[in-house]
């Protein structure tokens, strides 16, 4: 959530930003959010003036009591009689007015960093960096979903039976080949300093709220209504909400925490040929990365992560390319965005599998996840979070660029997992 005093003291600037993000009417929402704050603020101060003349005349009618004036006393005992009511009066006021500035900031997203290209679609995002080289396949290559039945690794009509469209069943070498992928994510983030942490798949409305996925993509989750719990679209939602309401200490920072979970999407509207196979799921595995960092920081630690992330793709030998997001296809609480697509070659497509964000202060004001500096002031910090990596795609990817009329080929980092180089 936007800071209300940043937007009040940058007003030109706010608006300007949020239209690279194609927010509609978006001076007209800044102009009312600066109203509301205005009469929020005036409602504040005859409150605060109304509290210390309450406290002046108390003071004043002890005076009085001591001096012996009872009656001039009890006058200004009437007077803060007014008062109090009038205090309640304001009080109520102040709490709708606060609502009234809360329920239009809400709904704001993040601005973006002004390094983020402007643009409206994908189609406008920037190509940073790009390695590896499109293999060449054989004549009767075929795509994924083909091999994963040839193969007999991945049952997608047997997980529409279970469930329906979206939840494979995972078989035999399929089934090893993702707890191998698992593992070799979750020893890779260790290697880099990250704390490993399971956390749990369901979270309340508040951990939803702190991470931005509420109120803005409650559509697109999954709700178990009696319990007013949310199935996780991403391990970030649980291991960020775990500095909500924290104050912690600036030697503390980055903290840096892992996590592999099982991750639920609706994808409503979701069809057609790009959802075929393990392209788009409803439920998918997915090893998460989130730091919490010095706002000092934030953005060089944002590269690291991304490069960390483009060593994963070198060590399968995935050919990819890493984009920085435009400002219209940026997720609502991002501040800056690089994607990081890895090639299809039976396809002939590229496949997101990962994204790497830095959302400044834009999760942790909701989230109140605070920290002391050296001169013991509190601040925001700053979070992030990033793939490392998605499961489905890296699978599709892997199962495509490296089948041969031999069988499929394992890249050689995974063998010491799956325990077979070969699936034929």
């Amino acid at each position: 959530m936007l800071q209300i005093h940043y937007i009040r003291e940058n007003r030109e600037e706010t608006i300007k930003r949020l239209e690279k993000k194609y927010v509609k009417d978006a001076e007209t929402t800044v102009n009312k959010i600066i109203e509301l704050d205005e009469a929020r603020r005036k409602l504040q101060n005859e409150l605060d003036a109304n509290f210390a003349e309450a406290n002046n005349l108390a003071t004043q009618i002890g005076d009085l009591f001591k001096a012996g004036k009872a009656q001039e006393a009890n006058v200004l005992k009437a007077k803060t009689t007014d008062l109090k009511e009038a205090s309640i009066e304001l009080k109520n006021a102040l709490t709708e007015a606060e609502k009234n500035v809360y329920d239009v900031l809400v709904l704001l997203p993040n601005l973006p960093h002004t390094s983020v290209p402007e643009g409206k679609t994908p189609e406008d995002n920037t190509v940073v960096y790009e390695h590896g080289t499109i293999p060449t396949l054989h004549s009767n290559a075929v795509p994924h979903w083909e091999l994963t039945e040839k193969y007999d690794l991945i049952d997608f009509e047997l997980g529409v039976k279970l469930t329906g469209a979206g939840f494979p069943v995972y078989k035999g070498k399929g089934a090893k080949l993702q707890r191998a992928l698992i593992n070799f994510f979750l020893d890779e983030a260790e290697k880099q300093g990250y704390n490993e942490v399971q956390p749990p798949i369901l979270v309340n409305e508040e951990s939803g709220f702190g991470t931005g996925q509420l109120p803005d993509k409650e559509g697109q989750m999954y709700f178990v209504g009696e319990d007013k719990f949310y199935l996780i679209p991403t391990a970030e939602v649980p291991i960020t909400n775990i500095y909500r309401d924290v104050i912690l200490k600036a030697d503390e920072l980055p903290i840096k925490n892992c996590g592999y979970t099982p991750c639920f999407r609706r994808e409503a509207g979701s069809y057609g040929k790009d959802v075929r196979g393990l392209n788009r799921l409803h439920q998918f595995d997915k090893v998460e990365i989130v730091q919490i960092a010095h706002p000092e920081k934030s953005y060089e630690i944002l590269m690291e992560m991304r490069t960390y992330v483009e060593s994963l793709l070198q060590k399968l030998e995935l050919p990819f390319r890493t984009l920085h997001l435009c400002g219209g296809d940026m997720s609502f609480g991002s501040a800056l965005t690089f994607d990081l697509e890895v090639y299809s070659s039976a396809q002939k497509r590229w496949l997101e599998v990962s994204s790497v964000s830095n959302f400044e202060t834009f999760q942790t004001n909701r989230l109140k996840c605070r920290f002391k500096d050296g001169n013991g002031k509190t601040q925001l910090a700053h979070s992030l979070n990033g793939s490392a990596l998605a499961l489905p795609r890296i699978v599709a990817a892997l199962l495509e660029n490296n089948q041969t009329e031999a069988g499929i080929k394992i890249p050689s980092v995974l063998v010491p997992y799956t325990k077979f180089d070969l699936i034929a």
